[in-house]
């Protein structure tokens, strides 16, 4: 992928880190037994913190700001998912 800047390797990499981060918490969250909007709302911040490293920190030639959109829409959607789950916990399914 040389015309983003970026190795293929590196690109496999960059993709692979936020579900790591995603699982990472689900399976936290699992163990410690939180709640379903916890585990959401905690989600979506990891998914910030991608959003806005492959958007604004990553340098010019390798950021990928189409990503960090999408980053930041997962998040949106994850805190819509908590919100439903704070309301009412037994129709959420995730």
């Amino acid at each position: 992928m040389t015309h983003t800047g970026v190795d293929v390797i590196d690109f496999l990499f960059y993709t692979i880190y936020p579900v790591i981060g995603i699982f990472t918490v689900e399976v936290i969250s699992r163990i410690i037994k939180a709640p379903k909007w916890i585990k959401l709302w905690s989600q979506a911040a990891v998914s910030i913190g991608f959003g806005i490293y492959y958007w604004f920190i990553l340098p010019e030639p390798q950021n990928f700001p189409l990503t960090g959109m999408v980053m930041f829409a997962l998040a949106l959607a994850l805190i819509y998912q908590g919100k439903r789950a704070k309301i009412s916990p037994d129709k959420s399914h995730y």
